[in-house]
């Protein structure tokens, strides 16, 4: 009989999602996919691999992309699996493409956006970022996603992640409900309370995805090494507000475990 390589991830993966608030997933996508992304971003930006001399800016950043290798990137049956098992059987949309891709290049220069922050996730309308918001359900978004388009090693500007930093956050957004806190609020001490986790790189293989908890801390960093890094940071968006009256997935147990919630 044919080997049939295992689709979606183990139950020591699903522990280690709700434990340390993240799961790596290497040859989530293919390397001739990452590759055809790749190139198209080239093209989208204007530069070329071989004109090192062009590289003038720290970082790049492209919007949402929905061309065919973009889509087929963020839905293979190996991600389709780990989506139900993290967030729940259907209870997520599937991605019509990809995007924002914040591309790092080589640089003396700081990025200028390499502070430790949450993603959040509604309230988007209003015209000052720092009044987004996040509520501890994570109205709005179901996982932060990193894609990882190029091999990215420890100087190639990998995002830094908090390990463990998601159960912390959970337990600060508790007291605000569903109304939810505002970056501002979330960010005022500089996530203090996060300041001793264990700090853990997103490194891999281009194909490599990390699917991570909504309330990771994470942040940026500068580029030390010698090629570009190419990497889309999307989220996984739900179908649907919480339902009570369905089994708790990955997501919401580790939000359950760090407020103590039993409901």
């Amino acid at each position: 009989m044919p080997n049939i390589d295992h689709v979606g991830l183990t139950p020591g993966q699903v522990q280690s999602f709700i434990d340390d608030g993240f799961v790596r997933i290497e040859n989530a996508f293919s390397a001739d996919l990452a590759k055809q992304c790749r190139d198209a971003l080239w093209a989208e930006i204007g530069l070329s691999p071989d004109e090192p001399e062009q590289w003038a800016r720290p970082v790049v950043r492209v919007g949402f992309k929905s061309s065919p290798p973009f889509v087929a990137a963020a839905n293979t049956p190996q991600l389709h699996a780990a989506y139900d098992q993290l967030v729940g059987k259907s209870r997520w949309l599937a991605p019509g493409g990809l995007g924002t891709f914040p591309i790092r290049f080589p640089s003396p220069e700081s990025p200028g956006d390499d502070g430790w922050h949450v993603d959040v996730s509604f309230g988007t309308d209003h015209p000052d970022f720092m009044e987004w918001r996040v509520n501890v359900k994570s109205s709005g978004r179901a996982l932060l996603m990193l894609f990882l388009f190029s091999d990215v090693g420890p100087d190639d500007a990998p995002t830094r992640i908090r390990k463990g930093s998601h159960a912390q956050i959970a337990r600060e957004l508790l007291p605000y409900g569903e109304a939810g806190a505002t970056l501002r609020q979330l960010s005022a001490d500089g996530y203090a309370s996060t300041a001793n986790c264990e700090v853990e790189l997103a490194t891999g293989p281009a194909g490599t995805v990390y699917l991570c908890h909504p309330f990771l801390v994470h942040a940026a960093q500068p580029h030390r090494g010698q090629q570009p890094r190419f990497m889309a940071q999307p989220p996984l968006l739900p179908k649907g507000e919480f339902d009570p009256t369905l089994p708790p997935s990955p997501v919401q147990v580790a939000i359950r475990q760090a407020c103590g919630l039993t409901f």
